[in-house]
């Protein structure tokens, strides 16, 4: 994978998720090899939004690959809270760091941040934009579970603005996979993400009942209704809750179905569901870190030195 920044899963190509999963998997299979791999190197930690399990499994990668890293901490207590530029804040802590961790709000904050510094940013999410990483961790989850070939992927919830459905969805276009699309009319895909499946030439069904596609599914994701992504409350009022996964769900589903979500969940997944065969959102989670040390790996320079 020959990239100076990960900014959104379009630019990735089936060759970069290969690299990327086989070398998060010898990484998976023995973490000691990785420990001295980076010892010189910080990791600039950039989340001007809220964040545990991305921010913490990117601090977890770098130390696992002997790095540190110097975190911004919340907004609250950066000089962002006193106007501080986005532009000028990544300039100050890339004096500090190797690579940045960007977190953001608004859409395409982690491009216009890559444009004023020259080490490596990587999104860790742009308001509803996209979100490559997280993709990468759930791509490697599927091919743990289900491969990623000839399967069928059943995405549901928020899809109008689930920053991990759109880079999911875009990312899957790299391989021989059917997506269908669950959700209510109000939140289906945005048109422009739409318009470029098409172009890449995806497998692509939208659905308002899940229960029509799901024994025909080898994967379901299941995402959360965003609250906080919506501009008007009575909007998201009238769709929470609309999907809510449960035993009984399931009971119509493949033996081999594994359900994923990247999570925080609030609902849309009973507790119960935990304890089902199906339930891989905890394993999704922990591979967060392999994935991250391979990407880490990448672009940092494999095993010390910038390509």
């Amino acid at each position: 994978m020959r990239h100076d920044h990960l900014l959104t899963a379009k630019q990735l190509s089936r060759a970069d998720v290969e690299t990327v999963l086989d070398r998060a998997a010898a990484f998976d299979a023995d973490p000691g090899a990785a420990r001295e791999l980076h010892a010189d190197k910080l990791l600039g930690l950039c989340f001007f939004e809220p964040s545990t399990r991305t921010k913490m499994s990117f601090e977890t990668a770098a130390k696992r690959l002997g790095g540190d890293v110097v975190d911004m901490g919340s907004v609250e207590s950066s000089s962002v809270k006193k106007g501080e530029s986005l532009a000028d804040t990544v300039r100050v802590v890339e004096g500090y760091a190797d690579a940045l961790v960007l977190r953001h709000p608004k859409q395409g904050a982690a491009k216009m941040a890559s444009d004023f510094v020259d080490v490596p940013v990587l999104n860790a999410g742009d308001g509803a934009g996209h979100h490559p990483s997280q993709t990468l961790l759930d791509l490697y989850t599927i091919r743990e579970r289900a491969g990623l070939d000839g399967i069928s992927v059943g995405i549901v919830g928020d899809l109008k603005y689930g920053r991990t459905v759109h880079s999911l969805a875009h990312a899957l276009t790299n391989f021989d996979v059917r997506q269908h699309f669950v959700s209510p009319e109000s939140l289906r895909l945005p048109r422009s993400v739409r318009y470029d499946l098409h172009e890449a030439g995806a497998q692509v069904r939208e659905h308002e009942d899940l229960d029509a596609v799901l024994p025909n599914l080898d994967v379901l994701y299941v995402t959360r209704i965003q609250r906080e992504r919506f501009p008007d409350e009575e909007e998201y009022e009238a769709v929470a809750g609309e999907y809510r996964i449960t035993e009984e769900t399931l009971a119509a589903a493949d033996d081999d179905l594994a359900v994923l979500h990247p999570l925080p969940r609030v609902d849309e997944i009973a507790p119960e569901v935990d304890d089902a065969d199906a339930a891989t959102y905890f394993e999704q989670a922990h591979n967060g870190v392999p994935v991250r040390m391979a990407l880490l790996d990448l672009l940092l320079g494999e095993g010390g030195d910038r390509a």
